[in-house]
């Protein structure tokens, strides 16, 4: 299993946040990215939004 990322200046957002998160696991990346979402954009945590997350995760690290 390789790494995954998820990178916030790939989803559309008027705060133009920059911030990637990376991980060896997919609960791990999920975890810090709900964090993430909920302190920083203010996105409520949901079962719903997990699975949206995890429909942006991406194998590799962020390249920009």
């Amino acid at each position: 299993m390789g790494r995954k990322y998820i990178d916030c200046r790939e989803q559309p957002s008027e705060s133009k946040c920059t911030v990637a998160l990376a991980a060896d696991t997919e609960e791990e990346l999920l975890e810090a990215a709900v964090q993430h979402a909920v302190t920083v954009h203010g996105i409520e945590d949901s079962p719903a939004f997990r699975d949206e997350l995890r429909k942006g995760f991406k194998e590799g690290t962020p390249t920009r």
